[in-house]
């Protein structure tokens, strides 16, 4: 039986590199992606202002971007910091 949190939370699988940081920035990114669903879906019907779901998804994507740099997602551990290191 499909509970309620599953229908209207749906998650996807994630087929990326496994890393306990992939994984928790996927499930956010689920996340956002499923928020601003539901506000461009409420602003399309009439029940939102423009500038209220412009306003919401622009906080949401400041914490998904804040989430990404805590996580450190895209960045290289072993990147060399000095110009000596590269050549």
């Amino acid at each position: 039986m499909v509970s309620k949190d599953d229908f209207l939370y749906p998650r996807g699988r994630y087929y990326g590199h496994i890393k306990p940081e992939n994984l928790v920035f996927n499930a956010n990114l689920q996340e956002f992606a499923q928020r601003v669903s539901y506000i461009c879906n409420l602003e399309t019907g009439g029940k939102l202002p423009p500038d209220q779901a412009y306003k919401e998804i622009k906080a949401l994507w400041k914490q998904l971007k804040r989430t990404k740099k805590q996580l450190k997602i895209g960045e290289d551990p072993f990147q060399a910091d000095t110009p000596e290191a590269e050549g």
